[in-house]
């Protein structure tokens, strides 16, 4: 990342504890977790809009 940016993210009680979980479970922090699966969707998405 060039540059941080910071914000504040209000999540769902249920989908917060489950990335906790996702992100212990892959010893990662719960920041890494939720930027790992964007960066992972953004990946994806370009993927997408690239094929025919």
């Amino acid at each position: 990342m060039d540059e941080e940016k910071r914000i504040t993210l209000r999540l769902p009680a249920g989908l917060h504890a489950w990335l906790a979980a996702q992100a212990k479970s892959a010893r990662r922090s719960l920041n890494s977790e939720i930027v790992y699966r964007l960066e992972s969707e953004r990946t994806a998405a370009e993927a997408d809009a690239e094929s025919p």
